[in-house]
């Protein structure tokens, strides 16, 4: 079989599995308009149409659903087959796609990142940050970090470190203008440094830990933000009240840069995991990542 017709296979089974040329693209490591010609010179050598395509969606023909069924599991074989080979030469390798918040990265991830590709230096991790909740199996990931409460429940999650706790910061500049505030009710007379997700438009809602129950206070403020990092640096500028954790803000509390406010209303939340499709046949590259967080997290 000619090299370019294996391509044509892979690329037509990677685009039915992720039903889409982006993710499938992504996988390969090719151009999603590299990934179609591949397809199309199949079909065109096959003499049949495999795959339904409009601007929004792919699907499979007739043809492709049965062709699909014979190929299918000899490529799965062939793709497992390097797996347990590079398992017998005891060497994670290959790229591995991870998608987390920026907030993620800098809390959990950065620390790790160095260590995990010295120990396996046949991976090439490639990390992509997303402020919203990604679905990683239709965007081709191998996994993604996040906040334990963003994880779906249909996802296998690993604890990254221990809960994480809300500090409310602002400049002593601005403390010195507008007096801090005692209780979260007193949040409405001072600007407040909003972030809004950028997939569903909405302006998250601070919660503070309130008469033993969470409770959401709708803050109001000049500046709204999508990146979840910058209220910090926004609350060192004097914008107003930054609602982060505690470990972002503490090296600046501790250098007076920053003061905290309603410390007692500050609620804490289980913090970050990674999480991944829940399969029997992980990766080695992935399976390495986790036993290396696991020991470096506990």
């Amino acid at each position: 079989m000619k090299l370019n017709q294996m391509d044509g296979l892979m690329a037509f089974w990677k685009v039915a599995e992720h039903r889409g040329f982006t993710a499938a693209a992504a996988e390969l490591e090719v151009s999603p308009s590299a990934l179609s010609q591949a397809i199309r010179q199949l079909e065109a050598r096959l003499g049949v149409r495999l795959l339904n395509r409009t601007t929004r969606s792919v699907s499979l023909t007739e043809a492709g659903e049965a062709y699909l069924a014979r190929i299918g599991p000899a490529l799965g074989q062939v793709v497992e087959a390097g797996e347990e080979l590079n398992v017998l030469q005891g060497r994670p390798a290959g790229t591995l796609r991870l998608n987390a918040a920026r907030i993620s990265t800098a809390m959990v991830l950065r620390p790790l990142l160095a260590g995990f590709l010295q120990e396996n230096p046949h991976v090439q991790l490639e990390l992509t940050n997303d402020e919203g909740f990604v679905d990683i199996v239709e965007k081709g990931f191998d996994a993604g970090v996040r906040m334990g409460e963003s994880v779906h429940r249909d996802m296998v999650a690993v604890p990254l470190g221990g809960p994480v706790t809300v500090a409310v910061v602002a400049s002593p500049e601005y403390l010195r203008r507008f007096p801090a505030p005692r209780h979260p009710d007193e949040l409405v007379r001072h600007n407040c440094v909003r972030f809004r997700f950028a997939a569903t438009g909405a302006i998250y809602k601070w919660e503070f830990q309130v008469n033993d129950r969470l409770v959401e206070y709708e803050v109001k403020g000049s500046l709204t933000i999508s990146d979840t990092l910058f209220s910090v640096d926004a609350a060192l500028e004097g914008v107003g009240l930054a609602y982060t954790f505690e470990q972002l803000a503490l090296p600046h509390i501790r250098a007076k840069r920053l003061k905290r406010v309603l410390t007692s209303f500050s609620p804490t939340f289980p913090g970050f995991y990674l999480y991944y499709p829940s399969r029997h046949d992980q990766p080695t590259k992935l399976k390495a990542l986790i036993e290396y967080t696991r020991r470096h997290t506990s």
